[in-house]
C-alpha cells in the first residue's frame, strides 16, 4: 500500500471530517430527551435541528446563499406539509396581491384561480383552475367559466409553474394581450386571447325586475355592507316586494363582511360559528337586533359551485334560520377559516378554524345544496367537440364585429345558420352571441332572457306558495342527519 501524501490536508479527508461534523450537530440536536417524549420537546428538537441545517448550508454550501432563499424555501416547505390548500406562505408579491384582491386594483385579466398541490383531478397534472371570473372583465367577457382549466398561458403549460409564477404571467401592464389555451370538461380545448385591463375588484350590482329588488353580491370587501345598504335604498323608493340575492361565482372575502350583509336580514340569533383546536378559540357570531329588510319579505338566494367561503357563510344563515330559499346549485364547500400573519415584508396565511353554519353544520368540501335544484343545459361530448370547432372558427366575433347593432331577426337567422352547420342547442347559441355583445359593452346587471336559474328565482319568489315553500325547507343540520341514516342503512 503506498503511504499516504503529504504536503496540504487530502480533500477526502476534508470531507470525511465535515460529514463527521454535520453527524455531530445532528446527533446532539437530536439526541431524545429522557422519559416521555412530549409535543413541546419534539418541537425543540426540530427548532434546534432546522437551525443547526439553516447554519450548515450557509457554511458548507458550494456557492453562497442568501439567507432569504433558504427562508422562503422553509417556509414553503413547511406550509406544503400540511397539505391545506389554504394555508400557504406568502411572498411579498403575495401580501401585495391579497392586499389588491380585497381593497384596490390591479392589472390583470380579471379571473380568481387555484392550483393543486401534486397531481391535479383524477391523476391529470396539476393545470390551473378557473375558481371564478371577475364580472365586466376581460376573462368575464371571453366567456372562461368557474371549473375551466388554464393549460397554457403564452404557449407555456401551467402544470410546472408556481402560483406565483401563474400570476406574474396573468397580471401585469394593462393592455398588453395574454394567449390562454382553456380546457372545459374532459375534451373541449380552445384558444382565448384576454388584453389586460385595470381590475377594479367589485362588490355589489344591483337593480330592479318589475318589483323585486335583485342584489349581486360579487365579493365580500370592506365596501360590501355599504354598497348594499345604497342597493336597499335604491329598492325602497322602487317600492319593493320582495328581493333575490345572487352569490353565483361569489369566491367569498372577508368574514365580517358577511356578517354585515346577515345583519341587514335576520333579526337577532346565531349567524355563524368558528370552532378551532383551541376551545377558548371558538367564536360564535350573532345578528344585530335591527334589520335593513322587513323580516316578514320574501327572500331567494342563488348559489352554484362557484359560490364558496364568506358567500357560504351567507347562504347557510338565511337557510338555517328560515330567512330564505336557496335556488340554483350546490356551492362550492369551504367551511374553513384563514387568518392572515404578516412577516415584515412578507407572511403566511393559516387555517386557524372551520365556520359552522347556525345548525351546526360544517360544510367543508361538501358544500350547501339548494331547496331548488336548476342547472343551466349541459352537452354531451359530440356537442363539445362541435363547440370547440365553433370557438376555433370564430364565427361568433366576426359576426358581432360585423353588425354591432344587430336586430333580434338578423342575430335568429345567424344562429339557425350555425344550429344547423354545428348541431348545438339554439338557446345556448344565443346565450353566446349574447356574451360576445356584452365583451365591448358594460355587461347588464341581469339577463333574465337567458339565466334559467334567475328565472326560477323569480317565479318562485312571485309564486303565492312562498311561504309554504320556506316552511317545508331543512335546515343543513337536519339534511346532513338524513344522509347519514340513509348511509347507514345502505351498510347495514
Amino acid at each position: 500500500m503506498s503511504p499516504a501524501p503529504k504536503g496540504p490536508f487530502p480533500f477526502k479527508s476534508l470531507w470525511v471530517f465535515s460529514t463527521i461534523a454535520l453527524c455531530a450537530i445532528f446527533i446532539l440536536a437530536s439526541v431524545p430527551p429522557a422519559g416521555a417524549q412530549t409535543r413541546e420537546q419534539d418541537t425543540r428538537r426540530y427548532t434546534s435541528i432546522i437551525q443547526n441545517v439553516f447554519d450548515f448550508i450557509q457554511k458548507h454550501y458550494v456557492e453562497e446563499v442568501e439567507p432569504q432563499a433558504l427562508f422562503e424555501g422553509a417556509m414553503k416547505g413547511m406550509f406544503d406539509a400540511l397539505e391545506d390548500p389554504y394555508s400557504s406562505f406568502l411572498s411579498e408579491s403575495d401580501m401585495s396581491d391579497l392586499n389588491e384582491t380585497t381593497q384596490g386594483s390591479f392589472g390583470g385579466v380579471g379571473l380568481y384561480i387555484s392550483k393543486p398541490v401534486g397531481e391535479g383531478t383524477g391523476g391529470n397534472p396539476p393545470y390551473v383552475e378557473v375558481a371564478s371570473p371577475i364580472e365586466d372583465t376581460p376573462g368575464w367577457r371571453a366567456g372562461i367559466s368557474p371549473g375551466d382549466l388554464i393549460i397554457e398561458i403564452n404557449g407555456e403549460s401551467t402544470d410546472k409553474l408556481t402560483m406565483d409564477e401563474v400570476l406574474a404571467r396573468l397580471r401585469g401592464e394593462p393592455g398588453v394581450d395574454v394567449k390562454l389555451i382553456i380546457r372545459r370538461g374532459e375534451k373541449l380545448e380552445f384558444p382565448v386571447t384576454l388584453t389586460r385591463a385595470i381590475i377594479e375588484v367589485p362588490t355589489i350590482k344591483y337593480d330592479m325586475i318589475g318589483d323585486v329588488g335583485y342584489l349581486k353580491i360579487i365579493t365580500f370587501t370592506p365596501m360590501t355592507v355599504d354598497r348594499a345598504k345604497d342597493a336597499i335604498e335604491f329598492f325602497k323608493t322602487k317600492n319593493y316586494k320582495s328581493l333575490i340575492i345572487d352569490l353565483r361565482n361569489n369566491y367569498g372575502g372577508l368574514l365580517q363582511s358577511a356578517i354585515g350583509i346577515c345583519d341587514l336580514f335576520l333579526e337577532g340569533g346565531v349567524v355563524v360559528s368558528t370552532k378551532s383546536r383551541i376551545a377558548s378559540e371558538n367564536m360564535v357570531f350573532t345578528a344585530r337586533r335591527s334589520t335593513a329588510v322587513p323580516t316578514a319579505m320574501p327572500i331567494v338566494v342563488l348559489i352554484n359551485r362557484g359560490s364558496a367561503s364568506a358567500s357560504e357563510i351567507v347562504a347557510g344563515a338565511l337557510k338555517d334560520r328560515g330567512r330564505a330559499l336557496l335556488v340554483g346549485e350546490k356551492s362550492f364547500g369551504k367551511g374553513s377559516v384563514q387568518q392572515v400573519f404578516p412577516i415584515d415584508q412578507v407572511g403566511f396565511k393559516l387555517t386557524t378554524a372551520r365556520y359552522y353554519t347556525p345548525s351546526d353544520v360544517n360544510i367543508d368540501k361538501i358544500g350547501i345544496p339548494p331547496d331548488r335544484e336548476v342547472k343551466f343545459p349541459e352537452i354531451n361530448e359530440e356537442q363539445a367537440e362541435a363547440l370547440g370547432q365553433l370557438i376555433i372558427s370564430n364565427k361568433i366575433p366576426d359576426f358581432v364585429k360585423e353588425r354591432p347593432e344587430a336586430t333580434q331577426t338578423q342575430i335568429d337567422g345567424f344562429v339557425r345558420d350555425l344550429n344547423r352547420e354545428y348541431g348545438i342547442d339554439a338557446s345556448l347559441l344565443r346565450r353566446l352571441v349574447r356574451n360576445e355583445q356584452n365583451r365591448t359593452t358594460i355587461a347588464p346587471v341581469y339577463d333574465l332572457e337567458y339565466d334559467v336559474q334567475l328565472q326560477e328565482a323569480v317565479n318562485i319568489i312571485g309564486n303565492s306558495s312562498y311561504n309554504q315553500l320556506l316552511r317545508d325547507a331543512k335546515t343543513l343540520k337536519t339534511l346532513q342527519d338524513e344522509a347519514a341514516r340513509e348511509e347507514e342503512a345502505i351498510v347495514s
